[in-house]
């Protein structure tokens, strides 16, 4: 146990046997020891817990109320013990975890179903967030782990890897692409290229930039937007083009068509955390993405 509680046990043993010699054998212990507990725990509180009678003994009022206190004192405890362990296990605690919307469709859902459904008694919080800021909140203890896009560094972070999966072309249904059957970068040079900003996503911006870059341009950058399902929505209305990753077709207009790339670029997905970060829950939660 995490505290001497053996008075109570003693007290409660007596109390429920009605009899010192009993209780005594229901401790296992000897007599004497037993009753000099007792004699002590009424010394300290300065009251009298029992009447001694030729039979054995039974509460007085005090003893009464002490009997139901000490009840609910070592049920707090052994629960508490129990808590304790459970946390200290992993199996109980509390987890927060951030995700970039890409996750949303690939990844999350059956990851966060699968980690709820084995440990109910965690406190589990997900949320979604602009990729940027998925390093600042594991950095800052805000998430315990981030699903997002390989970064560029990793110092003090620990990765495992989760999936790869490669970009593809989103283009309006009536685009002079929208019939082919793979497109090439080159293909692409003088198109209108709707992208998230580099301090949003960097990872994926520079993933696009230098695809195009190996056919020798620079993207005609015409609209920034933070949201995946803003470019495709912007697509829709024939703003422009965008590379997105394929997932999104979940989530694209009907006028989007969704078409594979030659030699497209690929991204990875990763859980990071914090290499310090000593989260019991932390460790289930990666037990269950390595699977």
């Amino acid at each position: 146990m995490i505290m001497d509680i053996k008075p109570l046990r003693y007290f409660i043993a007596v109390a429920e046997t009605g009899h010192v010699g009993r209780a005594a054998q229901r401790l296992n212990i000897t007599q004497p020891p037993l009753s000099r507990q007792i004699a002590l725990l009424e010394e300290e509180l300065g009251t009298a817990l029992f009447s001694r009678h030729p039979k054995g003994v039974s509460l007085t009022a005090a003893g009464e109320q002490f009997y139901r206190d000490s009840k609910t004192i070592l049920q707090s405890v052994s629960k508490a013990a129990e808590r304790a362990r459970a946390t200290g296990a992993g199996k109980s605690g509390s987890l927060s975890v951030g995700f970039m919307m890409h996750a949303a469709y690939n990844i999350v859902p059956e990851l966060a179903r699968q980690f709820m459904s084995r440990y109910p008694a965690v406190s589990f919080h997900i949320q979604e967030v602009i990729p940027f800021e998925l390093i600042n909140g594991v950095t800052s203890a805000q998430f315990d782990a981030a699903i997002m896009l390989k970064p560029a560094t990793s110092r003090g972070l620990e990765m495992l890897s989760l999936r790869t999966e490669a970009l593809c072309l989103a283009v309006h249904k009536h685009h002079r692409l929208a019939g082919a059957k793979k497109v090439c970068a080159e293909d692409l040079v003088d198109e209108k290229f709707i992208v998230t900003p580099h301090n949003v996503a960097p990872e994926l911006r520079n993933i696009i930039e230098q695809y195009c870059a190996e056919a020798n341009f620079v993207p005609r950058v015409v609209l920034e937007t933070q949201l995946q399902q803003t470019i495709v929505s912007l697509v829709a209305s024939e703003v422009g083009i965008a590379l997105v990753p394929e997932p999104l077709k979940q989530v694209c207009p009907p006028d989007v068509v969704l078409l594979p790339l030659n030699r497209a670029p690929v991204v990875e997905y990763v859980l990071v955390w914090q290499q310090d970060n000593s989260n019991p829950a932390l460790a289930r939660f990666i037990e269950c993405a390595s699977e």
